[in-house]
């Protein structure tokens, strides 16, 4: 039998509502959530009645799925469903880094919140957006990035998406080109230049709150986005440095299921990673963890 992988979805999957479900039917989603609005007050209500304009703030997106994500894997570990490896997209690397026991969770908590709204400043000082490339290989869209000097290639997701990252005023010229190439350019549903060069100045602040933070060993190993495998040593360097750098998703699930994975349950209100590893890995068994838990209580 193969190993399980809990991974951690990051921005954009976020829904007004997320959650609700969880916090109605299991004392541990209850638990998660209470503890969330004991150290930011509200979030649960946020999560589960905010607009979706409001959720889309990065200050609040990043709290908010933590809150969820945390919640959801709490469900899943009470019914005794213990990943062997983990992994997050982004904020989701936060999550995932909290439930694999590198920091607890108020900790982890804590911290996410303080990357929102260190990305979000960041995110302010700039017109910036992202979009997701679609139908074209990761060295076409490397080489289209080229031609501006305000657009880089930051997630690598699975084979045919490539997300990237710039300016706003640059973004109808270069979906442009995209469609000339065959491609063509999918607008995010976030605000911010996310995992480029835009982001330096929030992910050096982060690397100082992390150095007041207790950082353990991980008790289950969890790939990084920065380098696609385990943490070893530098925990807080790596968590800090994929705030700016590209996030290697497709290589990190190909790693996760080289170690022997090769179930991927998302943790998180959607289906984006699951179908981003059905793309890298259509062997695989890829769920949400609606479908997994329906799964789990059909037996």
């Amino acid at each position: 039998m193969g190993k399980i992988a809990f991974v951690f979805s990051g921005q954009g999957d976020q829904y007004p509502g997320m959650g609700k479900d969880l916090y109605d039917r299991y004392p541990a989603a209850r638990a998660a959530f209470g503890l969330c609005d004991g150290v930011r007050p509200g979030t649960s209500a946020q999560c589960f009645g905010a607009a979706a304009e409001e959720l889309k703030e990065t200050k609040n997106t990043q709290p908010c799925l933590f809150a969820m994500e945390l919640a959801a894997a709490e469900v899943l570990l009470a019914k005794g469903i213990v990943p062997d490896a983990a992994a997050g997209f982004s904020l989701g690397e936060v999550a995932a880094a909290a439930v694999s026991g590198m920091f607890d969770y108020e900790t982890g908590f804590r911290l996410v919140c303080r990357r929102g709204e260190l990305m979000q400043r960041e995110a302010e000082k700039h017109d910036t957006a992202m979009a997701a490339v679609v139908k074209l290989t990761s060295g076409q869209v490397r080489e289209i990035c080229g031609r501006y000097d305000g657009i880089f290639p930051v997630n690598f997701n699975c084979p045919g998406q490539i997300t990237v990252s710039g300016l706003s005023a640059q973004m109808a010229d270069f979906a442009a080109d995209v469609r000339a190439a065959g491609g063509r350019a999918i607008p995010l549903k976030v605000k911010g230049a996310f995992h480029s060069p835009y982001m330096k100045a929030a992910a050096e602040a982060f690397a100082q709150e992390l150095g007041r933070a207790e950082i353990r060993e991980c008790r289950i190993p969890l790939y990084s986005n920065l380098t696609a495998e385990p943490y070893g040593a530098d925990a807080a360097g790596l968590l800090s440095a994929q705030i700016c750098n590209p996030v290697l998703w497709e290589k990190t699930v190909r790693n996760m299921a080289s170690g022997g994975v090769d179930t991927f349950i998302e943790i998180g209100p959607g289906r984006t990673l699951t179908n981003m590893v059905k793309k890298s890995l259509p062997d695989a068994k890829a769920v949400s963890t609606a479908e997994y838990l329906a799964e789990v209580e059909a037996c």
